[in-house]
């Protein structure tokens, strides 16, 4: 008979919010030109087909931005908030962004880092402006006590906010 062990825990997450007086559409354009596009289906199976680590590498880097990120998904939430309200809903969009190298180094030394990567960043229209919000990857490994995953986490929380402030400018 198999034994199943579970467990709970608390985790406390910091949130970095910055909020733009620029219209929607251009902190959004700015937000995206930051991140590499890539093929995802091509860049999978580039991967899975790669003979080598390096191999792996030269398709992630050629993948990734000039930030060294990539986009994996945008979700459009507020266009369902839309339908209902019709024109003139807040926008909101989800991406979810980041690097196979970076997670890979974090998953290394803190295997729940990859309940958290790739990360979240929310765009989304308010009433003092559109706010662009993260919450801190380092905040998240905090507690599993790896300082080299945090080392990791807090590079990519850098990069993360650099591009934020970058848009929202």
């Amino acid at each position: 008979m198999a034994t199943k062990q579970i467990s709970v825990g608390r985790i406390s997450v910091e949130r970095f919010s910055v909020t733009s007086t620029k219209p929607f559409d251009e902190v959004v354009k700015a937000l995206e030109a930051s991140v590499g596009h890539p093929n995802l289906g091509a860049l999978v199976a580039g991967i899975a087909s790669a003979k080598s680590f390096a191999e792996v590498e030269k398709l992630v880097n050629d993948a990734a931005g000039a930030s060294g990120l990539m986009q994996f998904m945008r979700f459009d939430l507020g266009e369902v908030v839309h339908k209902e309200r019709g024109a003139g809903t807040p926008r909101s969009v989800r991406y979810l962004i980041g690097n196979p190298l970076t997670m890979k180094r974090m998953l290394e030394r803190t295997p729940d880092a990859g309940s958290y990567a790739p990360v979240t960043i929310l765009a989304d229209e308010r009433p003092d402006g559109v706010r662009l919000t993260y919450d801190r990857m380092a905040s998240f490994l905090a507690t599993y006590g790896s300082e080299e995953a945090l080392r990791v986490a807090r590079d990519l929380d850098a990069k993360i906010e650099a591009i934020l402030m970058k848009a929202a400018a």
